[in-house]
């Protein structure tokens, strides 16, 4: 749930109810026909489609023809700026509806284990829908599709000498199962290309209607680049590139294909043009209007798909619906790239890690404050040093937790704390937070002020051997503690979660029952051992008074107290000796050998 600041701060409520998406998809399938009239030419004799059939104008009040550049939408400012690579600057997130944004992402191509690139790309993009949801309290509704058919599938099918759709059922799954073990929120709904292939067949014969796409000779459909003009290029600029030889059933060497004849042995499906597939562009388009019809807020993906996929669907998009801007945000995460390398992570350069592989090592949360800490569009450089400084930050932020709940205890005994100085570096990181989070989801500048109230804290809380009665300021301290929990909760980092970080295969409540009780009769053995003791005086003129001393017969209990703490630390219990108290946290442990030799 929300706590105060969030509701003060951006005054609004962070749960808001998914409103029905009003405007009607610009068609309507029923198991792949039309259960309207067909469009014919630039006519509409069913129901009527978001946009009308005349290119460059808009019947809806949220923008006007402005030829190929970029319209602002009109509607609910979320108050948060983006980079939207359309325009290549920050801009402000202006939603065509009321607290909801309706996001569309390019989903993987199933034929091989999803990798660490792809679990950035998606991690950070959770991030992000997190951001809007949990902070600025929009409602996301996320689309995502799944291409479960391309060249790639059918060649592993082939090699794997089985079925293309068992093939990407069994790596859909495994994708699936990646995404949750990184912490990833499902999207509201999953689209498989294989089934919507009658609806990317109308989507293509009204392009062509519309004369924007031809179909060849050979059965295939391309889509004819000349027929928009100026208006191809908005990730890519002018392109321009070599003619087709005289045998190309191209007429531009630009054109892309919306439908490939089929070839022998290849899955195919029934079209006025002859058996065949989907091209891969088309499928994103149709796919994208059936959700969320003409008009879309947000689109994602890495920045590898800006050009040409990325620009082939906007084409497309716009020739269908007949209208000047279909997308109005396109947001761009950056590559992973093993360090020391140029190139970044993939499949097909098989340098890749696996997410399994990954989570051995590290965790789930590790890898996520790992993409925190380097902004969403940037390119990020994986190496062994930069996830062990991502396990250090993680790190301190348990640690303060941990010694904030020993002191709400009474365990830490501290000097008096400044609590008005406290409450005030609270404030001001409060505010800073907001700030970064509002301008492009600056997750860096957000972890670097709460790292630097954590230190604040920390400073604080030093613990001594005895606190003489001093004053306590548990109101700050827990609230502090509770500020940098919600946070991090809403980021997707848990810092209570003991399923990954603690013992695993075991009830965190069950787990941190048993540690405590372990650790209190530990405490109390130590504190029986340490207890002072007055060895007789010394005989003898001019001995030294006695000093106080642990007993020689009690020395066998401190050593096993020593060798206890010792030996849970490989088990992930740390404890900590603070003067004549403990104090004990859960740390991850290393997978358990047989667990190395697994997939």
């Amino acid at each position: 749930m929300q706590t105060t600041w969030f509701k003060q701060a951006v005054d609004r409520r962070l749960w808001v109810t998914c409103l029905s998406i009003s405007s009607r998809p610009a068609f309507t399938p029923v198991g792949g026909s039309w259960s309207g009239s067909r469009p014919a030419g630039g006519s509409w004799t069913g129901s009527r489609p978001p946009c009308t059939p005349t290119w460059g104008t808009w019947t809806r009040s949220t923008c006007t023809h402005a030829g190929g550049s970029w319209i602002r939408p009109v509607g609910f400012d979320t108050g948060v700026k983006t980079y939207n690579s359309l325009t290549r600057r920050k801009e402000p997130l202006i939603l065509t509806r009321d607290r909801v944004a309706t996001w569309y992402s390019c989903g993987p191509t199933v034929y091989d284990h999803a990798h660490l690139g792809h679990a950035c790309s998606y991690v950070r993009f959770d991030i992000l829908q997190r951001i809007l949801s949990r902070v600025f309290g929009v409602s996301v509704v996320h689309a995502l599709v799944i291409t479960d058919i391309d060249d790639k599938i059918i060649k592993r099918s082939q090699e794997e000498n089985m079925s293309p759709t068992i093939l990407a059922r069994i790596y859909e799954e495994e994708f699936k199962k990646d995404m949750l073990s990184l912490k990833v929120l499902p999207p509201t709904v999953y689209l498989r290309v294989t089934e919507n292939v009658p609806q990317i067949v109308a989507f293509i014969e009204r392009i062509v209607a519309n004369g924007h796409a031809y179909p060849t000779q050979k059965g295939d459909v391309y889509f004819d680049i000349r027929s928009i003009g100026q208006r191809y290029g908005k990730f890519s600029g002018s392109v321009s590139l070599p003619s087709e030889s005289a045998d190309s059933d191209k007429r531009d060497s630009r054109d892309f294909a919306l439908w490939k004849a089929a070839k022998p042995g290849e899955p195919s499906w029934d079209s006025p043009w002859g058996g065949g597939r989907p091209g891969w562009h088309i499928e994103c388009s149709t796919i994208a209007s059936s959700v969320f019809g003409s008009q879309l807020d947000i689109h994602s993906g890495g920045v590898d798909l800006a050009f040409p996929h990325h620009e082939n669907e906007v084409a497309q998009s716009e020739a269908y619906h007949r209208c000047p801007q279909w997308g109005n945000y396109f947001l761009h995460s950056g590559h992973l790239h093993l360090k020391g390398s140029a190139e970044k992570m993939s499949k097909s350069l098989k340098n890749f890690i696996t997410i399994k592989e990954f989570l051995r090592s590290y965790s789930a949360h590790e890898f996520r404050m790992f993409c925190l800490l380097t902004k969403y569009r940037s390119a990020i450089d994986f190496s062994e040093g930069s996830m062990l400084a991502a396990r250090s930050q993680l790190g301190a932020l348990v640690t303060f937790d941990q010694g904030a709940q020993a002191y709400l205890r009474g365990q830490l005994p501290c000097p008096p704390l400044d609590p008005d100085r406290l409450w005030d570096k609270l404030a001001e990181v409060k505010g800073q937070v907001l700030d970064a989070l509002a301008d492009d989801f600056d997750t860096p500048r957000a972890v670097h002020a709460v790292m630097d109230l954590v230190s604040h804290g920390n400073r604080q809380l030093q613990p001594v051997a005895e606190a003489d009665g001093a004053a306590r300021s548990p109101a700050v301290v827990g609230a502090v503690l509770a500020y940098v929990r919600e946070l991090f909760g809403l980021l997707g980092v848990d810092l209570l979660d003991r399923q990954e970080e603690g013992l695993s295969g075991s009830s965190p409540v069950v787990v941190d029952t048993v540690v405590e009780q372990l650790c209190q009769f530990r405490s109390r053995v130590r504190s029986f051992a340490l207890a002072p003791w007055e060895a007789p005086p010394p005989q003898g003129p001019g001995s030294a008074s006695a000093r106080p001393r642990t007993r020689p017969d009690r020395l066998p209990l401190l050593e096993a107290c020593d060798a206890l703490r010792k030996d849970l630390a490989p088990a992930g219990v740390l404890i900590k000796d603070r003067g004549a108290t403990s104090t004990w946290e859960l740390t991850r442990r290393a997978a358990p050998e047989k667990d190395q030799d697994q997939d």
